[in-house]
């Protein structure tokens, strides 16, 4: 980890959000040592699993009454019934969904199990729930109850169990719901311990999200997640130091309350200040190859409210820019590189000290076929970013530019970045991300992100189907909500132009933080949510997301999906 950069220094924001059980993501090892908290304090393992048990079986019997599930329910439940207490949750449903008038049946994959899970196994016996000799058909319409592992999982749990979860996911898909976790998915990384896993419609996840079953490699396991509420008491819950927070619809909603800095895009402005009191923001952006980068980031910081936007943008666009956006300041016309990429050997930086924000990257290019540095081409902006007291955010080729810069060491690119005067936030995808910090480019995004922002002393956003913000000092902050219909080209470049104007306005106010960028996310995630229920293509456009940035905070936001199970 490097040293802190000297803007950190004194700095105090008030946390967003609640570190509660609707925002903590933990692994399972801590999920175990609460557990192991819990118990140590006399509550008997019993009663949570029962308490357990009894919340999933309200909420499934309430997802079975509905038409979509109906003919699910009529056709019977078998309950896949692992050796731990994850069966033992599963024979707790088992019992509830049998004693409701449902035909239950259980399999059971491997023959030992604990103690506790072996009394519930008698009882659902006794009661007269029928014990299949062999593997359910995968063919059959039943609904299947997936209690076989839960967060404990740390290998594969064997071909036959896996094969049979492929088969069945192949023949009958949408009709498998998962108990805490997908049999042969890691809780804590997302990813397949084996050739395969479960796939569910529906993930009932117990007291606490499992920072696993929010990662992009697991939402297609997981389908719906449900979050059960099982009233676990606040106090060890503050002990979970070092949890990301996931962040839904209401967190929002909530950020102007939990102090966002006073001009920012959460607050009202100062009625007496001037647009360049209401932050003054240059973008660099576009190229004679990816013209439209430079408006779709543009629309994207005018959603903002910055009171001031300048921008640098190629020759082609500069003259006819003022018929689109003409509220914004040309300040400059750049020609191309050899690979039609915008030339920012002639990007001119005089007075850039006055600016709050800049924005480098949408659609720039590469500056030549091989992206590397030379006295010919970006060192003189490079220079000058790094002495600029500002916000700094690089996206795109401006990371990629970043990236291939010779300095003559090995971490020339991270050791600028450490160098830089004024706080930098970087917005990569993964493939960006894997050029500029290629060392960690295999490790769990989670824990990739928060290494690289400590690495190079800025805030990172990871780009992704749950995008991940880390910040230096250890905050990381998750998505828990996006819409994959509006994942369209241009996207990026509409988040990069929102969160830049985002962050001058506060900056200008002096209250810069790395939360400013997880809320940014978050907002633009949720404007995707909103226009992705229109009609037609071209509702879930680029442009469609920033004109309805525009309008927050006035339209609600959607529910989020992890969300508290009602009565539960």
């Amino acid at each position: 980890m490097g040293a802190s950069p000297s803007w950190l220094k004194g700095m105090v924001c008030t946390p967003w959000p609640e570190r509660d059980a609707n925002h903590l993501l933990v692994t399972g090892s801590q999920l175990e040592d609460l557990e192991k908290t819990l118990f140590a304090s006399g509550l008997p393992v019993e009663a949570l699993m029962e308490k357990a048990g009894l919340a999933i079986s309200r909420l499934l019997l309430k997802v079975l009454n509905q038409p979509d599930w109906q003919q699910l329910a009529a056709d019977g439940i078998v309950v896949l019934v692992g050796p731990g207490h994850n069966g033992g949750d599963g024979l707790v449903v088992a019992r509830e969904l049998h004693l409701s008038g449902l035909a239950v049946q259980l399999w059971r994959p491997y023959p030992t199990r604990r103690p506790l899970t072996e009394a519930h196994w008698r009882h659902a016996l006794w009661l007269g729930l029928p014990e299949l000799p062999d593997p359910p058909d995968p063919s059959q319409p039943q609904l299947w109850v997936d209690a076989i592992f839960g967060i404990g999982q740390r290998r594969p749990p064997g071909e036959k169990v896996e094969q049979l979860l492929i088969e069945r996911q192949r023949l009958r898909p949408g009709a498998l719901v998962a108990i805490d976790c997908p049999t042969g998915l890691c809780a804590d990384t997302g990813r397949r311990l084996g050739k395969g896993a479960a796939t569910a419609a529906i993930t009932f996840c117990l007291g606490l999200l499992k920072q696993g079953l929010i990662q992009d490699s697991a939402l297609a396991h997981v389908g719906r997640l449900e979050r059960i509420d099982l009233g676990l008491p606040l106090l060890p819950l503050t002990g979970l130091a070092d949890c990301a927070l996931g962040l839904g619809g209401r967190d929002a909603q909530s950020f102007a309350a939990w102090g966002a800095p006073s001009g920012s895009h959460w607050q009202e402005p100062d009625p007496a200040a001037s647009k360049y009191e209401r932050g003054r923001l240059l973008v660099v952006a576009g190229s004679c190859r990816f013209r439209g980068a430079a408006h779709l980031a543009l629309a994207g910081a005018s959603a903002s409210g910055c009171g001031s936007l300048q921008a640098s943008i190629p020759v082609e666009l500069a003259n006819d820019l003022w018929t689109v956006l003409p509220h914004v300041v040309v300040r400059q016309g750049l020609g191309a590189t050899e690979t039609e990429g915008l030339d920012l050997a002639a990007l001119e930086l005089d007075g850039v000290e006055r600016l709050d924000a800049v924005l480098l990257g949408p659609g720039i290019g590469l500056p030549n076929p091989k992206n590397t540095f030379s006295p010919a081409s970006d060192a003189s902006a490079w220079e000058q970013l790094g002495a600029f007291e500002g916000l700094l955010v690089l996206d795109a080729d401006g990371l990629n530019r970043l990236a291939g810069q010779d300095h003559q060491q090995s971490d020339g690119a991270l050791a600028w970045l450490r160098r830089r005067n004024g706080p930098t936030w970087l917005t990569p995808h993964q493939g960006e991300f894997a050029r500029l910090f290629p060392h960690l480019a295999e490790l769990p995004a989670l824990e990739a992100s928060l290494a690289a922002a400590q690495s190079c002393g800025s805030t990172v956003l990871l780009k992704g189907a749950r995008s991940i913000i880390a910040a230096p000092d250890g905050r990381r902050w998750q998505l828990l909500e996006a819409c994959p219909a509006v994942a369209r080209a241009g996207l990026g470049d509409v988040l990069a132009g929102y969160a830049a104007g985002v962050g001058a306005r506060a900056r200008a106010h002096g209250g810069l933080d790395a939360q400013l960028l997880a809320a940014a996310a978050l907002v633009h995630a949720l404007a995707g949510c909103r226009v992705s229920h229109r009609p037609g293509p071209a509702g879930t456009e680029p442009l469609a997301v920033a004109r309805n940035l525009a309008r927050w905070p006035a339209i609600p936001s959607p529910t989020n999906p992890a969300r508290r199970s009602e009565g539960s």
